[in-house]
């Protein structure tokens, strides 16, 4: 009886289970069990930069399901699968760095494609031949539909070609890309070929050709009334938020209406810390505007690759969420440490200032990713790309080692130390500096001393020259006063001490100066100083070498800086700015403050100096001569500002002074006495 009993709750039980089978338990099951994603299709779980900020908000099951997008046609179905070994041809780029060749344009251009022709015709890359080009470079215009477009006659299947398209297409032009690169605004990440094509931020019709506007970040830390976050909506604006998370700025499934407002990103963006932006590809606009504004740019699953994702780190300036989880991404926004707020603040600045504030930038930032590929393992480290000043102004062919210039020593740990070169500039009176020599060679930090003789009078014999403990070299110069800032390849240390051959300094001076410049190993140390001011009535820039309360540049006729300088003025200026130089003479001290103070952001240090010095004066109109100070010619600053395309001077009340210095206490206990001779 009980084994009968037995066998009927089996068979009972058997019967149930075949049931359930039949019935689908199947699908019961996957909402317990997440299936795993097919190979290649698109991911549904949310892609944090800031991994550590995002707690275990989520419940299981709580995600919605991932909805399935029209598939896109990729690179492969517009005629080209490439990657970067097998479709570049390195061989071609033969020293010298990155020589591009562009190909005329086919038909009308745009005013925003015109600025961009402008900026590759006037920088270093350029090339005027096919033939020295490592790079050809293809402008791709928007042609009528159905009409295919005019393919380049050196087009050679693409080969070394870089097609740059502006406006987003799935496939750029009606031609085959063949084996081209393409550099286009805002690609999807489903037809981006990491590596090989180059990322670019949509460019807007207004945006600034040169130099561009500043970041516009007032507060470097959240203020407790401020905004927290702003939503770019699609119809254009920014809808603000507070810090109630019951707010739900973008799922639309909020349980109350804060009632936001409606306002221009200029007025709203610098009051937000944090901008959130929606995935879609017509939003990509909208990242520009919030890293202009300082405001933490939160992507929320962006269907689009990042600009210069290949070398820029965004994860230091951005935080990309999943647009799924509305609360649980404003819960984490709001527990995120202040130091990683002002971190993430600052490099949105850094980032726009260095590669996104001007059409020359951002189109230099192309070609310098392309060139970082071509060198290989001599190419921009990271550290140059995301630190100030950038990797625009940090040139490989200088360096390819952070140590080597002036503006990595603290990231890296390390200081200054060793000695100088004193390069004296001997002019059109071909002066001998022996009093100067003497004077320079005293110091004990003086490695080598150069005189540059730039004079049309014959060189003084070797026995007329000063006997000094250092060696003494004579460079024979081509009577251009821009020889004087030329990378000389006799100079061997990084310190130079930039002097005229009538210059008057002491010893006990020149020892301050360079422990100051050790300290300061980025910016200029000198003695004698100009100031630059507005010139309201003339509506204008100005000038003066009278002594005041401010000054912005130091006279390179007494100067410490580093020799990094001489390469960056030589093979980064415009050929028009080193040439104005050239035709006024003195105008050469502004324009190598105009460049010291772009790439520093910072003002020159002043030194105290004795009575023994002779006032500097402005530099005189061009064509100008004679022992009296000429008044200053507004056309040198002016001329350089619109080059610049800005007024890159910043002005300081500060000079340093030797410790005890002029304090009223006995000689000689102060280390720098001849400082305080009259």
């Amino acid at each position: 009886m009980q084994s009968w009993k037995r066998k009927s709750l089996w068979l009972a039980l058997s019967a149930s289970w075949l049931l359930l089978v039949l019935l689908g338990v199947s699908p019961l099951l996957r909402l317990k069990v997440p299936s795993r994603p097919l190979p290649g299709a698109p991911q549904g779980w949310p892609r944090w930069l800031d991994t550590e900020l995002l707690l275990s908000f989520f419940q299981p099951g709580e995600l919605p399901e991932d909805v399935p997008r029209p598939s896109r046609p990729s690179r492969a179905s517009c005629g080209s699968g490439c990657n970067w070994a097998a479709c570049f041809d390195t061989s071609q780029c033969r020293g010298g760095g990155l020589k591009v060749f562009v190909h005329p344009a086919p038909g009308p251009i745009s005013e925003t494609h015109r600025r961009i022709l402008t900026s590759i015709k006037g920088s270093r890359y350029h090339t005027f031949s096919p033939g020295e080009a490592c790079l050809l470079l293809f402008l791709s215009l928007d042609a009528p539909a159905g009409e295919p477009s005019p393919v380049p006659l050196q087009w050679n299947g693409g080969k070394n070609h870089l097609v740059l398209s502006l406006h987003p297409a799935p496939c750029p032009k009606t031609f085959q890309l063949g084996q081209a690169m393409v550099a286009e605004a805002s690609p999807t990440v489903d037809t981006f070929r990491p590596g090989f094509d180059v990322a670019l931020p949509p460019l807007p019709e207004a945006h600034p050709f040169r130099g561009g506007a500043p970041g516009q970040l007032q507060q470097h830390s959240p203020h407790p009334r401020e905004t927290l976050v702003a939503l770019a909506e699609e119809r254009g604006g920014w809808r603000t938020a507070g810090t109630d998370s019951s707010a739900c700025p973008w799922d639309g499934r909020c349980e109350q209406d804060p009632g936001p407002e409606q306002t221009h990103p200029g007025a709203t963006l610098p009051n937000a810390t944090f901008c959130l932006i929606p995935g879609r590809r017509s939003d990509a606009l909208r990242f520009l505007q919030a890293l202009q504004a300082g405001c933490i740019p939160v992507l929320l699953s962006p269907r689009w690759e990042l600009p210069f994702s290949e070398v820029i780190d965004w994860t230091k300036a951005a935080i990309i969420a999943d647009e799924r989880l509305p609360l649980q991404v404003l819960a984490a926004l709001q527990e995120m440490p202040p130091a990683r707020v002002l971190a993430l603040r600052q490099q949105t600045q850094f980032l726009w200032d260095a590669y996104f504030s001007s059409v020359e930038k951002i189109i230099h930032t192309t070609l310098e990713t392309i060139q970082d590929r071509v060198f290989g393992a001599s190419a921009h480290p990271s550290l140059m790309w995301n630190s100030p000043p950038g990797a625009l102004l940090a040139l490989p062919t200088f360096s390819t080692s952070p140590q080597d210039f002036p503006f990595y020593h603290l990231q890296q740990g390390s200081c200054l130390v060793g000695r100088f070169s004193a390069l004296i500039w001997v002019g059109a009176q071909g002066q001998l500096p022996l009093k100067l020599i003497q004077a320079v060679a005293g110091s004990q930090h003086c490695a080598q001393i150069l005189v540059l003789w730039s004079s049309e009078r014959p060189l003084p014999p070797r026995e007329k020259w000063p006997e000094t403990s250092v060696p003494l070299t004579v460079i024979e110069g081509h009577r251009k006063v821009s020889d004087r800032f030329f990378p000389h390849s006799a100079i061997s240390t990084d310190a130079i001490l930039s002097l005229d051959a009538h210059t008057s300094l002491s010893t006990s001076e020149v020892d301050f100066a360079f422990s100051v410049w050790q300290s300061f190993p980025e910016r200029m140390v000198g003695f004698l100083t100009w100031s630059h001011f507005w010139d309201k009535a003339r509506g204008s820039w100005g000038y003066t070498a009278e002594r005041a309360n401010e000054f912005s540049m130091v006279v390179t006729t007494a100067a410490f800086y580093h020799r990094y300088y001489h390469t960056l003025f030589t093979c980064s200026l415009p050929k028009a700015l080193r040439s104005l130089a050239d035709e006024a003479p003195t105008c050469v001290d502004v324009l190598m403050n105009f460049l010291v103070a772009a790439v520093t952001k910072l003002p020159p240090i002043k030194l105290p100096y004795g009575k023994q010095h002779q006032g500097a004066s402005p530099p005189p109109a061009s064509g100008g001569s004679g022992p009296k100070p000429q008044p200053p010619d507004p056309d040198c600053i002016n001329l350089m500002a619109a080059e610049f395309g800005h007024m890159p001077l910043v002005s300081s009340r500060l000079r340093l002074d030797p410790v005890l210095f002029k304090d009223p206490v006995s000689v000689l206990r102060k280390k720098y006495r001849s400082l305080e001779k009259p």
